[in-house]
């Protein structure tokens, strides 16, 4: 089993080096770059900079506030950059950050993303020939690139597109195009996977006529080198879990859970303005449902326990340094050998 880290969203670019460079020493196949208060292309370009072996990803870009030719500029550069260790994940993000934070049009998602995949490849590919670029769809149409604009052949090969996935539409979707599904850390249950998200990924590689990508599931994780830090980390995720299940688009995890009601009261809640009321409402039985707890130690047996034969890879939390980096490192290992 693969397993990479998730950097911290909020982690300062000042720090990025030093933590990456700490994930490649622990064992990790790659590490996740987030994007929500940081540009996920300048991490990117740090955390490369500053290794020389793990996978860098991210996971995910959003796709709707960019022009595919940027995407597809910064992604040939950072493939080149890190040596073919980059790939590129893109995501959507949900219709009111579109519009309301980033103050850019939203449509219908999913059709748009597969022509946001296709364009940026058919990018990849003019970049490759060093020829012009030619593409019309109902979103996206690229029909000019002039030879003093197109940055020409690469060594490295284009690199992979994965998409972060939900939903049925979105994971079928995948499952026709992308290079590989990363899931939210709110539909990484194995249920989910095996009912939905697999499901979705087979019918729409048959639809493509190609094998079924890989599932990377971002599990949801409190782990530590003892049991006051596990606690620790279990008090911080529940929190980020309330706030991430407010979110309509991850209700119908929940209903699958049996557990419509905490959505509409977190909901509620998040309406009214009440973020700091949201984590009193996670209540311990239903943080047992959704998170894995387990110290170093217990950590790859649970794991393995809810992922094996449902994901290709796991993606964790970058662990905070608790002066045990040897016992962790044993456990990543473990992992990985299974």
């Amino acid at each position: 089993m693969r397993v990479f880290a998730a950097l911290d969203p909020r982690l300062p670019l000042s720090q990025v080096p030093a933590v990456a460079r700490r994930m490649e020493a622990l064992g990790f196949d790659g590490i996740h770059i987030p994007e929500t208060i940081h540009d996920s292309f300048a991490v990117a370009l740090l955390a490369a900079e500053h290794t020389s072996r793990i996978t860098v990803r991210t996971a995910i870009t959003l796709a709707f506030v960019r022009s595919p030719t940027l995407v597809a500029y910064s992604a040939w550069d950072l493939a080149s950059f890190s040596g073919g260790r980059f790939e590129l994940g893109l995501g959507t993000q949900i219709k009111q950050n579109i519009e309301d934070r980033y103050a850019m049009p939203w449509t219908e998602p999913v059709g748009r993303m597969g022509e946001y995949v296709e364009a940026v490849r058919e990018l990849f590919a003019a970049f490759a020939s060093g020829e012009s670029v030619r593409y019309e769809g109902d979103h996206y149409r690229l029909t000019r690139m002039q030879p003093y604009f197109n940055p020409g052949p690469s060594e490295m090969a284009a690199p992979p597109v994965l998409l972060g996935a939900v939903n049925t539409g979105m994971c079928t979707l995948a499952g026709r195009l992308a290079d590989g599904v990363i899931t939210h850390s709110t539909n990484a249950d194995p249920g989910y996977l095996r009912d939905v998200v697999r499901p979705a990924l087979v019918a729409g590689a048959v639809e493509g006529a190609r094998a079924t990508p890989p599932i990377y599931a971002s599990a949801p994780v409190a782990t530590g080198a003892s049991a006051e830090l596990v606690n620790r980390e279990r008090e911080r995720m529940r929190r980020l879990l309330a706030f991430l299940y407010s979110t309509p688009s991850y209700k119908p995890t929940l209903i699958r859970l049996g557990l419509p009601e905490l959505f509409d009261r977190l909901r509620e809640l998040t309406q009214a303005q009440r973020w700091d009321r949201l984590s009193a409402v996670m209540t311990d039985d239903v943080l047992d449902t959704l998170l894995v707890c387990g110290d170093y130690a217990a950590l790859p047996g649970l794991l393995r326990e809810r992922y094996d034969g449902l994901a290709e890879g796991v993606v964790m939390a970058a662990p905070a340094d608790d002066g045990a980096d040897d016992r962790l490192r044993k456990a990543i290992e473990e992992l990985r050998s299974n």
